[in-house]
């Protein structure tokens, strides 16, 4: 990674993801973690103040940029939950098989290169039973927003390291053969082609 990718743009992401909009949208779904937890883009730890410690064992925080891990490590060494890094990127969960009970992402599938594979991963590392947690932004739908996202997602990209603006969220999650248990969509406070959010809750189909 280059000077901006790892000195700058942590910084930037971390100002945008903190903002009081996205902060009450983790709010909403990451205490419903429990168990053995797989976060995919930990970040810098902007969701551990939402866990309940009485519902998780661990936290497996897969972050590959350095930058973020630098920025996390604060707040993990005073946070009393444990957590342990995976250095890897979205697509390359080294865990085992049915080996966690939760999958977390929050404002992470934007910006995976290979969103679908990476889904498969977290599909293969549930348990039978776990959960995948999400809380993402993407394509909105209404015609005129969407217009703008495909619009400007190829300049968006560059500068905001790889994120688009304009995923379906829910078809990913579902083609890599997940079924959606809850699928709540809305605004929240910003601009709009930035913050149509998706927010629920999936497991594996059987």
């Amino acid at each position: 990674m280059g000077w901006y990718e790892n000195r700058v743009l942590p910084h930037m992401i971390n100002m945008a993801c903190s903002a009081e909009a996205n902060q009450k949208q983790r709010e909403k779904i990451v205490p419903l973690a429990q168990g053995e937890v797989l976060e995919i883009g930990f970040g810098s730890g902007l969701n551990t103040s939402f866990y309940d410690p009485a519902r998780v064992d661990k936290i497996w925080a897969l972050e590959p940029s350095a930058g973020m891990r630098r920025k996390a490590q604060p707040v993990i060494d005073n946070c009393t939950l444990e957590i342990e890094f995976i250095e890897l990127p979205g697509e390359e969960i080294p865990l085992d098989s049915d080996s966690v009970d939760t999958v977390l992402m929050t404002y992470t599938l934007c910006t995976i290169p290979d969103a679908s594979s990476a889904l498969q991963g977290m599909r293969r590392v549930l348990k039978p039973g776990g959960h995948l947690l999400f809380c993402e932004h993407g394509m909105a739908p209404d015609a005129g927003v969407n217009r703008w996202q495909n619009r400007l997602n190829p300049l968006w990209k560059k500068i905001a390291g790889g994120c688009n603006m304009n995923r379906d969220i829910p078809g990913l999650i579902q083609s890599a053969g997940f079924d959606l248990l809850t699928d709540r969509r809305m605004y929240i406070p910003g601009p709009r082609v930035l913050c149509y959010n998706f927010w629920g809750d999936a497991e594996a189909t059987t």
